[in-house]
This record gives structure tokens, sequence and C-alpha cells, in this order.
């Protein structure tokens, strides 16, 4: 039987020049993931470079010592001699979520693997390396790495630890297994300080973000016995507290305590849509719930966009898909108990 592993090592050994790359406004775990996979590859005597769409914000640039990731200008100015014999796709399983302009640069005639785990419902991707079990895509990337014979160097381990706390919310979630412990492990006997490791990616906020966090919690509902809790974020608040969109994707987290909650939601009102993030530490699937509601995403972490009808409010959106999440959860409970 072919492994995502032999398929994998019989891409890397026909390519010699590859191009990395992951999903538009990526968190730590597809930016620690092409980091580490570019080094490795380096490593071979491969010729790779990582170009998003992008350039690296200045928060994660203490993954990149060796700034091998480049936005696409900086790439498609300063190496126009380059051509890739192969491109991979880090924690996302479509092109359609790089970036149009990155998607209309690359050649549709070159070969594209898709590293990830989420799930891709209704498409046939078994000429990948796709593995939904998998805690994150930063284990499939350390254990692909491994699989090349390269040795985890501290350059290569950091970015893949981090994309693992990243991607489990510091292994909180039910896919994180022995095998995502005993790969941190090996990470860690390169040198890694997990103090300065997590305070890296976390320890880096101002007292604005605290400010933020505050008036977002201070939103939170929850339904009539506590299984769903939501709270509202809007881009006005973004842009009022001076932050970024990328410092509020762990504000949904904070409802994950809550004791009796079975699914968290996050509404973030864009003006034109509401984009609405799911998350869920027990055994709800939130990645059928967003699915059912038009996303898409994997068990314990979804997200769909719901756009305005007929002049909706942002209170009646919520409402509405509230009273909606709450029947798919009455649903999937009772089909569970059959």
């Amino acid at each position: 039987m072919i492994t995502i592993l032999d398929t994998f090592k019989s891409r890397i050994q026909a390519a010699d020049r590859i191009l990395i790359t992951t999903h538009e406004y990526p968190d730590a775990d597809g930016i620690g993931s092409e980091i580490a996979l570019c080094l490795a590859l380096r490593e071979l005597g491969k010729k790779s470079y990582c170009v998003n769409e992008e350039p690296l914000l200045d928060r994660y640039t203490y993954l990149d010592p060796d700034k091998v990731v480049l936005g696409l200008k900086d790439f498609s100015e300063n190496h126009k001699d380059f051509k890739p014999d192969l491109i991979i796709v880090v924690d996302t399983n479509t092109k359609a979520r790089i970036g149009t302009n990155l998607a209309n640069f690359l050649p549709e005639s070159i070969q594209t693997l898709f590293i990830d785990h989420h799930p891709c419902r209704g498409r046939d991707l078994s000429n990948h390396c796709i593995d939904v079990t998998a805690a994150a895509t930063g284990q499939l990337i350390g254990e692909m790495i491994e699989c090349l014979g390269v040795k985890f160097t501290k350059k290569i381990a950091l970015p893949i630890y981090t994309a693992i706390i990243i991607d489990t919310s510091s292994f909180r979630y039910p896919t994180v297994s022995a095998a995502t412990h005993r790969l941190v492990s090996r990470l860690m006997d390169t040198g890694i300080n997990p103090p300065e490791a997590y305070n890296g990616i976390y320890g880096t906020k101002r007292i604005i973000h605290m400010h933020l966090l505050a008036k977002i919690l201070n939103t939170a509902e929850t339904n009539h016995n506590e299984s769903i809790a939501w709270m509202l974020l809007k881009k006005t608040d973004i842009d009022i507290y001076k932050s970024d969109i990328e410092d509020t994707h762990a504000f949904i987290n904070n409802l994950l305590v809550l004791n009796n909650i079975k699914i968290a939601l996050m509404f973030r009102d864009d003006g034109d849509q509401v984009k609405m993030s799911l998350r869920s530490s027990g055994d709800i699937d939130v990645g059928l719930v967003a699915q059912a509601l038009g996303g898409g995403g994997h068990s314990h972490s979804a997200a769909t966009i719901l756009n305005r009808t007929n002049n909706e409010t942002t209170d009646q959106i919520i409402k509405n898909t509230v009273k909606r999440v709450e029947e798919i959860l009455n649903k999937l409970e009772s089909e569970a108990l059959t």
C-alpha cells in the first residue's frame, strides 16, 4: 500500500527546483510548515523558495532567520530565472486559497502537491499528501522531513514546533496523539526552549490587545443550555484598537473553557459580510456544521462566510445562524445515538 510518505518522497526525488507556498493570510502553522520544509529541502541540495501572496509579517520573522519566505512581488522581480518543476502547497488543499495573484502567477502546467490535514470532501486528492487524522500540518511536515533522512536542526525544529502549537491550540484538540508528542520530543532535542517558543508566538502583544480582547469578551453570550457560545468582533474595533486580524484569531478559544460548551462561535462583522469561525474541543465535528452553512474545515476548527440578504442587521444574522447551528448540533447528537 502506497502511503503519503511514499508519495512525498517520490515527488521530491523527481524534482530539483521547488516552490513552496501556503494559504493567504497564514498563521504560524502554514508559515512554520513551509519554512521548515524549505530548509530541509535545501539540506538535500534542492533549489527551494517559499513564496506567499504577501511578505512575511514582522511578528513571524524570528521563525525565518534565513529569510526563505518571499512575497510574490519580491520573488517575481528578483528571481525571474527560477522555473519550478514542483509546487508544494501546505496547510490547504486548494489553489483557490493561496491568493488570487499568486494563483495566477503559478503556471497550471507545473505539478502541484498538497500537504494538509483539512478534509477535502467530494474531491479526489489521493495523489496528494492529505491526512485528516494528523493533529497539525506541522506534524506531517516533521514526519516527512524525517522520512527524507534530514536531521532536525534548531532552525528547522522551531518552525515545526510553533506550527504544531498553533494548529493544536497548545495541544488541546482531540487529534493530538502520542505520535504528536513523540515528534515534539525529537524537536525539543535540538535545544528548543518551550517558554521561549511559546512567548515568541503568544508573548508579543501590546496592552491595547488586552483592551480589544476585553471588549470582545464582553459581547459573549450562550444559548439556553450553554452548549453554544458566541462573541462578536467588528472590523471597526480592530481599527480603533490599532490591531490586525491576525491578533484576533485566538480570541474564540476563550469560549472553550465554559462548563457545558460544545460549539464556540466568533462572528466577525466586516461590513458587507460576516465571517464566522467555529471551534470544538469535544466530540462535535464543527467541520460538518460549517459545511452545512456553506463553509468547511476540520473537526475542531472551521469557518464560513455569511452574506447579508435583504438588509439584515448583524444581530439578525447572529440570531438566525445560532438557531441554525443549534438545529445542526441537535441533529448530529441524535444521529450519534442511533
